[in-house]
């Protein structure tokens, strides 16, 4: 997977939790719960809906590197590439 894709894959899920939201407008390096008003529910959405797409599995403890735009980019890149 490349960064473009990886970018598509999270505008694709985040639409889905919060599609009243301008992705356009998302700081690359804000978390997203500040800038698009989430819950921890929709979060686990979030990561539910990436490993569904993608089926990278997840683990609990990396729930933080996917935090951000940045973030989520990085880390579907190298666990994509295996």
């Amino acid at each position: 997977m490349n960064p473009e894709q990886a970018r598509e894959t999270v505008f694709t899920v985040l639409r889905q939790i919060t599609p009243e939201a301008d992705l356009a407008e998302l700081e690359p390096d804000v978390e997203f719960r500040e800038q698009l008003d989430i819950d921890s529910m929709d979060f686990l959405n979030f990561v539910v809906g990436i490993h569904e797409r993608t089926g990278i599995d997840v683990p609990e403890e990396d729930y933080p590197l996917l935090a951000s735009l940045d973030g989520c980019i990085a880390y579907l890149v190298k666990a994509g590439n295996g």
